[in-house]
């Protein structure tokens, strides 16, 4: 009896040895930090000074962001197309803005936006040291609509084999599936 428990216990097991391989957090899901609207200018402000006092030319890969940090790079995608572009943070939205973005006229080319005007995007940084950077930069005044966050790594561990079982489990284990199927 205590050889069919054992049994019954052990194939109880073998699915969670098998488990999932794939990490918590996929890496495009880790270096996403924001999804909303984007918007695009152009004609109106080319070759004036914008925020960070460099002078604005609606041909270049850049952008406005509410609160990100001048020299930010950027990738966003396009989410009706899939269009991506990377883009530099030059440039302030008013903090009253509904869009979580406002790019050049370039980088709206670039993601095939211009005929809409405006789009539904999500923003990604290059890796997640950047992300790190930007936790730092906020400390405690983070941004609600902004996804900055830590993922720890995953632990690697060997999975058990069932190969390596005793003989007398795989005999009673015959035993019982027949005795089963009777």
């Amino acid at each position: 009896m205590k050889s069919i428990s054992l049994i019954i216990f052990l194939l109880f097991q073998i699915p969670a040895w098998a488990g999932n391989n794939e990490p918590s957090a996929s890496s495009e899901e880790r270096l996403k930090i924001q999804e909303g609207i984007a918007s695009f200018y152009g004609k109106r402000f080319h070759l004036r000074k914008t925020a960070n006092g460099e002078i604005f030319n609606m041909q270049e890969m850049t952008a406005a962001h509410k609160y990100l940090p001048f020299g930010t790079m950027l990738k966003v995608t396009n989410q009706k197309n899939g269009k991506e572009v990377w883009v530099r943070i030059n440039d302030r939205l008013p903090q009253t803005s509904k869009r979580i973005i406002d790019l050049s006229r370039g980088a709206a080319q670039e993601l095939d936006m211009i005929r809409d005007g405006i789009v539904p995007v999500k923003l990604e940084v290059s890796d997640e040291e950047i992300v790190f950077s930007l936790i730092d930069h906020f400390k405690e005044n983070k941004p609600e609509d902004l996804r900055l966050r830590y993922y720890e790594s995953a632990i690697e561990m060997e999975k058990p084999s069932i190969i390596g079982l005793p003989a007398e489990i795989c005999v009673i284990g015959n035993m019982l599936a027949s005795t089963l199927n009777n």
